[in-house]
């Protein structure tokens, strides 16, 4: 069996990972260009652990920037099996209240400028999103969370937009009325959906920091408090983390780890060999990689 290695990837106001023994930041160069940043490894009470800062040190990348493809292969190189993401959002629901956290269980996805899928004609595949998180990690996350004294809910619909800009009314409106979606980020897609194509366990943990612009006695979106519920959140977020090895592995019986099995359709002969090359990270044990 692999040995597990979790990686965190930390959204806004999460920019690094305390405790780590022999703590190590990697440069890692893969076929899809440079990840957000350099990669911090090490071990956690035991556990292996990889932290990638999603929009890297000091919040250089923008959401539709974020190199998503490099991060999750630059992350498979080094030998991640599960990946939690950690991530800012806001809520369409009352009781989903800012400070708490959403283990989200399903996407819509709302983004428009972003390479989704490292597959392409030369190598095709399609993948199963049905159910795209890996109900077992985000247990272990709740419980984590849980442990840390937040007030944590279990499941829920994460409407990914291509931002910058946050929501008009009129769109808060639609999302949380007609669409029934829980909470809004602007990250969380494709990095959900290329971490399935790299059978990866992924889970999201949805960090609540304002209720978007639905709401009538919140109005809209205030970046003040925002940064001033993101500290509050980061710090759950690190107690969370520092709560995870003694719950790791989790058994997950969804099969993420085999979501390559029967998803690549073109045939040996007729595959694009620079492109099966490239694909030798996430694709490897299905292409022969």
């Amino acid at each position: 069996m692999t040995e597990p290695m979790l990686a965190v990837i930390g959204g806004s106001g999460l920019y690094e990972i305390d405790g780590l023994q022999d703590a190590r930041w990697h440069r890692v160069t893969t076929p899809w260009g440079d990840p957000s940043d350099a990669i911090l490894t090490g071990t956690l009470d035991g556990l292996r652990l990889a932290f990638l800062p999603r929009h890297g040190r000091g919040h250089v990348h923008s959401p539709t920037d974020v190199p998503y493809r490099a991060n999750i292969d630059a992350l498979k190189q080094l030998g991640a099996t599960h990946v939690l993401s950690v991530s800012a959002c806001g809520s369409f629901r009352e009781e989903m209240a800012p400070g708490h956290f959403v283990i989200v269980d399903q996407f819509i996805d709302r983004t428009v400028n972003r390479e989704k899928s490292f597959f392409s004609s030369g190598c095709v595949a399609h993948v199963s999103m049905a159910h795209p998180t890996c109900t077992a990690l985000g247990a272990v996350a709740a419980q984590a969370a849980r442990d840390a004294g937040v007030t944590v809910h279990e499941g829920g619909t994460y409407l990914a937009m291509e931002g910058p800009q946050f929501s008009s009314l009129a769109e808060s409106r639609m999302y949380r009325e007609h669409w029934g979606c829980d909470v809004v980020g602007m990250t969380n897609m494709p990095e959900a959906k290329l971490a399935r194509e790299a059978e990866l366990h992924y889970a999201t943990v949805a960090m609540v920091t304002d209720y978007d612009s639905w709401h009538p006695d919140h109005g809209e979106v205030d970046v003040t408090q925002i940064i001033a519920t993101l500290t509050a959140n980061s710090n759950h977020a690190r107690q969370m983390i520092a709560a995870l090895p003694a719950l790791m592995p989790p058994a997950c019986t969804q099969g993420c780890d085999r979501a390559l099995e029967f998803a690549i359709l073109t045939a040996p002969d007729k595959r694009d060999r620079a492109l099966v090359h490239r694909l030798s990270t996430v694709a490897g044990r299905v292409l022969g990689g």
